[in-house]
């Protein structure tokens, strides 16, 4: 060809598909084995009949995907019985280098008339007839002699089967045939147009006025590619054709309806499918249409703008292809409705997949999906939208029956309705019809192109052509310009939500400092987006959605885009995404908030739109006679004729046009569409092209589906698994252990992040079981194995006697919403002459796949089986057995190979043994992630109580009780029959256990218990607690406490504790983490410094806990009362330098020190001491002496070291330790027990607290209600300045309620201000003590 190709055509292609006479009727054997059908339900063979022009340089052609894809059932075969209705639909071709080119495909019913076709037809219906009959017969012999097998199907001819008979005397056959364009734009409308013109052309060839080729010719070589921003006019066999491409700095092309999407949903289940896709779902629509499944596919693809899919994507999955779907990654696929029922079809996995039936108008989404933001306005706007939308077109219809006569039969007839001078024209042009002479000249013009039909030669306006609702054959009709704009608006709102989740993108993307050759060789190995300070800036309720749609590809690829652009041209939708995010700053300011704004640039664009309607920028020439064409003979009608292929392959000749239309075509505009499908420039395209040869998974290769072929693609996908799932556990532990993630810049991770990337390894296993599955029970291919796995296990030890108390208790009586608890009573007596108590033991939990499996069956909240098996996956993650579980699980080789494929991932060796590999990894770090998930569920807790053996106090004579406390909750008073150390406590989950408070009555005559330490175990996780208390308990004892607070601390599990009695690894305690610790303790000996890096370490806990999210925080407890908390920390304060130690060891408390102080103060407030002071010093002196009043009223089974824990966490609740430590540091009785190097004798270290101390006193600070006793009457204060508000508490045995209850009084503290309170406090029915 001496003309090297001009890319900048309309259409590249011209194809004809459809059955090949000369190698006869040949099965599609590639859609299944369909012999079990009639004949005429079978799809056969089809082949690319014709196709012109040979081949382009710019888009070599690909029959065997154009066949596929134009056929995507083969063809079909009909009767003059059956519907004959001609159907459109588009497809797409996704090439080796990611680039695109679009087909439109116009398929229609050809009578066959050849007689070798009719008779192996016939000779195929005789065979399926004797086969029937012979089934039959069988069938009959075999139920004379037995009763019918369960699930045995018997064959019978149905009624549908009868009517499909083909007779050759009677009836006449029709198969399908297939007339395509393959465009480089996805022009739809255009195209659907041109191709309806040309089949009506085919069906009727009378009112042709020129040969076919004479068209098709024209579409292929004389319709140009309209340049971005312009509109183009061309013409059909009837009616002229109008398309329009947007420019650069608009929104991409897109050419379907967006109206046929929401007539086909709901706004709501849009919206989720919306969500399935950004979050890269497996996404499988299903529809009786073609053209619907093109319709969703590419809608979704659209709405997602500026992101862009980067996974497999079939919107068309042929029949020949339906293997593909077991395709363990993301993909977008459209799935035909074919004969079969919804529940026949065998998906391979369907945990991680978004269902979408386009027949039924369902959409099926995965469990958990995040809600997305701005979920109410968004469809608040769509149903908006889509209602004046509708009310548009109900208006117009209306308008149209008013004055079109085909639609409105009972109007007045046309020449009652026009004017004397229109009647007169209509005359004329009647006369004109009936003339030979006219007729013979029309003839000539229409053959030169000079017109296309007489109404052009009229002067006679077009029917009504100045109503709105009229078809005006000079410009886009109605309904057009509607759905433009209809998709226009909606895009727009799409993409307005975007910007505002995504304002401040830039602020958060790291900018490399390295060149682009070096960063495109590391750049899978670096950090380019801070997600974690991203996340930290975005509201609570976006964070589910945004820290999954931030792991997501396209997410990725737009941020690798954003860095790229810093040295080469910005990526198209890059680029309009930015000067959009600019006009919104501009209007919004440059800090937008979370609040949503509706969208500002919808008359902008729309305007833009509407006037590429109005005025067109190029009319290409109309269709005309070719040269050397000979004369055709005769067309049939209904049978597309043989089209001339040396004229249709023969291109023109170049011409040079104008200067004016040479810059229209130019080569850039062709380049850069080019590069809005592939995404990459010239200099990259190379090595992106090797890079998708080596993955080769973006899209499935139609041209090559050999036995090799289809091998390799497997082998891809197993490839690409074991690749995700290594950079998975490798993120979950880079996350998880911190230190390497801040040299990467992931930040530490969060709880919402922590379960994001869980959820996403559950959806990975979930994927990787599904990948060459044969059968499967339910949606969850993982808990379908699991299950099989257990019935054989149950099966082997069906003749085995079974330790009952290895199974899981039943709790299918238990009632989770009021939390029932029990207990499973062993009591402990005295062992040998040395009348020691036998203590208790805690024997290891069975390690079992089935014993976990009856735990997560028994979880009453999970209702499908999806569910079952992600609790699964969390239950063995937090055990840290998920790598064990799961190397039992495939052992079973009898198994594996009964339910997988042999190119399974899970029946490849070498990969599978490296999968459990990375997943042994995850055991380095500790989850709790089935503990925080499953709020709701009943837990058993096995606690087991350890007295000291020594000194005959292991047992007491009192009433002893516990409470365990949680994260999630707590149990309450639980009493504890006597002599019972060892119990079972089931109860709703209490998540992370952080507190137990012990205690007795101090009933009976050997009250004194000595308590070593609690153990609780969680039989469900198996996480063990421990609970150290070395203190006494009883009146007359240590410092008079019948009650203790303890803090939890968890027994880290290894696999060396397998087996051993936990409590024996439990027994040697390091210092007592009880907030309530010994006397003797080495920590008294600690010098100045080294005590105040430690109280500096505790108010930095306390600091960095109320920066972190409120859903973050971990214990306030443990960083109060645990070790080196708070609490203790301010123990050794008072300790340090207190020389009267010596004198009074352990029979002298800090509280008797405090007591002392309020004694002196009591003294100066009577008067019996003189002594100047301030107001502000008296307030203090009398919020001082009241505080350890109702410490000492309220708190009476707390001992001293119990009241000293509540002193300072009141005080540094209410933000007054601070104040309070000066005045107790200049007394007499300070003076006189503590020496002078001490925290209270040394103005500098005194002054060194009171700075530390008021750290806190930006940060509100709440107390859970378990943590100070509901016997305890708190004092509550509200400082300001110098000044001190006071707020009471009423006196009540029951939690009390700040907010129903506290008095405030206003201003300085005077001595009137205490009758104002009392008064106040009986106003509202409160007791106060005096």
């Amino acid at each position: 060809m001496t003309n090297q190709g001009n890319p900048s055509r309309f259409a590249d292609y011209f194809v004809v598909c459809g059955l090949d006479v000369g190698s006869g009727l040949e099965p599609d054997t590639l859609s299944g084995d369909n012999l079990q059908c009639p004949p005429l339900d079978r799809p056969f063979k089809s082949k690319v009949l014709l196709h012109f022009p040979q081949s382009v340089p710019w888009s070599p052609f690909d029959k065997d995907a154009v066949g596929m894809l134009s056929l995507p059932k083969g063809l079909i075969f009909r009767t003059q019985k059956d519907s004959h209705r001609p159907k459109f639909h588009s497809f797409i071709i996704t090439k080796e280098d990611g680039s695109r080119n679009f087909g439109s495909a116009f398929t229609f019913y050809e009578e066959v008339n050849d007689r070798k076709i009719s008779a192996a037809m016939q000779t195929l219906q005789h065979m399926y007839q004797a086969e029937v009959a012979s089934c039959s017969m069988d069938s009959g012999r075999s139920s004379r002699d037995t009763s019918p097998r369960p699930g045995h199907h018997q064959r019978q001819t149905s009624p549908r089967d009868s009517a499909r008979i083909y007779d050759p005397q009677k009836d006449k056959l029709f198969v399908t045939k297939t007339i395509c364009l393959i465009t480089q734009m996805p022009f739809v409308r255009a195209s659907r147009q041109f191709l309806r013109q040309l089949y009506e052309a085919v069906s009727k060839p009378s009112e042709t006025h020129l040969p076919l080729e004479s068209y098709i010719y024209n579409i292929l070589y004389e319709v140009p590619l309209p340049p971005p921003g312009r509109s183009l006019k061309f013409y059909g066999v009837e009616m002229p054709i109008f398309c329009q491409r947007p420019s650069v700095s608009e929104l991409p092309l897109f050419d379907f309806s967006l109206w046929d999407l929401f007539r086909s949903l709901e706004v709501r289940d849009i919206i989720q499918l919306f969500t399935s896709v950004l979050l890269e779902h497996q996404i499988l629509i299903y529809a009786s249409d073609y053209q619907r499944l093109m319709l969703v596919a590419e809608c979704m693809n659209t709405l997602v703008f500026p992101f862009a899919w980067q996974h497999v994507y079939v919107p068309i999955l042929p029949a020949s292809l339906t293997h593909f779907l077991d395709a363990p990654v993301p993909f977008i696929m459209g799935l035909h409705h074919g004969r079969e029922n919804r529940s026949e079809l065998e998906l391979p996995s369907e945990a991680n997949m978004c269902f979408v039936d386009l027949d039924e108008k369902t959409v099926d989404v995965p469990e958990e999906l995040p809600r997305f933001p701005h979920l109410q306005e968004l469809t608040e706007e769509l149903i908006n939208v889509c209602s004046i939308h509708r009310t548009r077109l109900y208006r117009e219809k209306v308008e149209t029956a008013k004055t079109d006569p085909a639609v409105n039969p009972k109007q007045a007839s046309p020449r009652r309705s026009l004017s004397k001078e229109d009647a007169l024209k209509t005359n004329k042009m009647e006369i004109l019809q009936q003339s030979e002479a006219f007729a013979k000249i029309s003839a000539l013009a229409k053959k030169t192109g000079v017109w296309s039909s007489i109404e052009e030669f009229s002067d006679m306006p077009s029917k009504d052509s100045k109503e709105a609702g009229s078809r005006d054959p000079s410009s886009m009709s109605v309904k057009e310009i509607e759905d433009l704009k209809f998709n226009n608006t909606v895009r727009e709102i799409f993409l307005n939500h975007f910007l505002h989740l995504f304002s401040s993108y830039e602020t958060f993307v790291i900018q490399p400092n390295q060149d682009m050759d070096a960063w495109l060789n590391n750049r899978e190995s670096m950090q380019n987006f801070d997600k974690a300070a991203f996340l930290s800036d975005q509201p609570e309720g976006y964070l589910p959605f945004l820290s999954s749609f931030t792991e997501t590809q396209m997410f990725t690829t737009m941020v690798d885009n954003k860095i790229l652009s810093q040295w080469e041209d910005q990526e198209p939708q890059l680029r309009v995404f930015d000067s959009r995010l600019k006009i919104l700053k501009e209007i919004l300011g440059e800090n937008i908030t979370h609040t949503y704004s509706q969208c500002t640039t919808l008359v902008d664009t729309e305007t833009m739109l509407q006037k590429r309607v109005i005025y067109i920028d190029h009319v290409s020439p109309k269709p005309h006679s070719l040269e050397d064409q000979e004369n055709t003979a005769p067309q049939e009608p209904g049978i597309f004729p043989k089209l001339d292929a040396e004229i249709l392959n023969k291109e023109p000749t170049a011409v040079k046009g104008k200067s004016r239309e040479g810059a229209k075509w130019r080569r850039k505009d062709r380049l850069m569409q080019h590069s809005e499908h592939i995404k990459l420039n010239s200099d990259q395209r190379e090595k992106y092209m090797q890079e998708a040869r080596t993955k080769g998974l973006r899209q499935p290769k139609l041209s090559d589906m050999s036995a090799a072929s289809m091998a390799q693609t497997n082998w891809k996908f197993v490839e690409t698994l074991l690749q995700e799932c290594k950079s998975k556990t490798k993120r979950m532990l880079v996350d998880k252990m911190g230190h390497e993630a801040v040299e990467l810049g992931h930040g530490n991770i969060t709880g919402v992040e922590e379960n994001t990337l869980i959820a996403s390894l559950c959806d990975l296993l979930e994927r990787i079981w599904g990948h060459g599955i044969q059968f499967k029970k339910g949606k969850s291919a993982l808990w379908s194995h699991l299950k099989s796995f257990q019935e054989l296990e149950e099966c082997n030890q069906g003749n085995k006697f079974l330790d009952t108390n290895l199974l899981s208790p039943d709790m299918s009586g238990m009632s989770i919403t009021d939390g029932t608890r029990s207990l499973e009573r062993k009591t402990h007596r005295r062992k040998g002459s040395t009348g020691r108590i036998e203590l208790p033991t805690l024997n290891p939990l069975p390690s079992s796949i089935t014993f976990d499996l009856r735990k997560v069956q028994q979880m009453t909240e999970i209702r499908t089986d999806v569910g079952y098996a992600r609790a699964w996956i969390r239950l063995a993650l937090e055990k840290k057995v998920l790598s064990a579980h799961l190397k039992i699980l495939l052992s079973n080789i009898e198994l594996l190979r009964s339910l997988y494929k042999r190119y399974a991932f899970l029946r490849c060796e070498d990969e599978r043994e490296q999968f459990l590999y990375h997943l042994l990894s995850l055991n380095a770090v500790d989850y709790s992630c089935f503990t925080n998930s499953f709020t709701n569920t009943m837990v058993p807790y096995k606690i087991l109580i350890y007295p000291c053996p020594k000194f005959g106090c292991s047992t007491t004579s009192a009433n002893p009780w516990i409470n365990l406390a949680g994260q999630a909750g707590e149990t309450g008073v639980t009493e504890i029959p006597k002599g019972l150390l060892e119990f079972n406590l089931e109860h709703k989950n209490l998540g992370v256990l952080t507190t137990l408070r012990i205690g007795h009555d101090n009933s009976g005559m050997t009250p004194r218990w000595l308590v070593d330490y609690v153990l609780v175990r969680n039989d469900l996780t198996g996480h063990v607690y421990k609970f150290n208390c070395g203190r006494w308990l009883g009146k007359g004892v240590d410092d008079g406490s019948t009650e203790r607070l303890l803090v939890a601390e968890i027994i880290p599990k290894t696999s060396d504790m397998d087996g051993l009695d936990l409590a024996v690894l439990a027994s040697s305690s390091p210092r007592s983490m009880s907030p309530n610790s010994p006397k003797k303790s080495s920590d008294q000996n600690l010098k100045i410094p080294m005590i105040q890096e430690m109280l500096g370490h505790a108010i930095n806990n306390l600091v960095k806990h109320y920066y972190k999210p409120e859903k973050e925080r971990g214990s306030l407890t443990f960083l109060l009362c645990g070790d080196r908390g708070l609490v203790h920390c301010m123990e050794l304060v008072f300790q340090s330098g207190f020389r009267s130690s010596r004198l009074f060891r352990n029979k002298f408390f800090i509280w008797d020190y405090l007591e002392k102080v309020k004694g002196h103060f009591e003294c100066v407030l009577s008067g019996e001491v003189r002594r100047p002071m301030s107001e502000g010093a008296k307030a203090g002196y009398w919020l001082f002496c009241n505080i350890l009043s109702k410490i000492n009223s309220a708190a009476e089974t707390v001992g001293k070291d119990g009241k000293f824990q509540i002193f300072v966490c009141v005080g540094i609740r209410d933000h007054v330790i601070q104040k309070m430590l000066p005045l107790i540091a200049n007394t007499p009785v300070t003076a006189t027990m503590f020496e002078e190097h001490s925290f209270f004798r040394d103005p500098s270290l005194t002054n060194y607290l009171v700075h530390i101390l008021g750290t806190l006193d930006e940060f509100h600070i709440v107390f859970d209600s378990r943590y100070l006793s509901n016997r305890c009457v708190i004092l509550d204060t509200y400082p300001t300045g110098d000044d001190i508000h006071v707020l009471v508490y009423a006196h009540s045995t029951q939690h009390i309620q700040k907010e129903h209850c506290d008095v405030l009084i206003l201003g300085e503290y005077k001595t009137t201000s205490i009758l104002n309170l009392i008064q106040q406090c009986r106003n509202l029915n409160l007791n106060i003590s005096s």
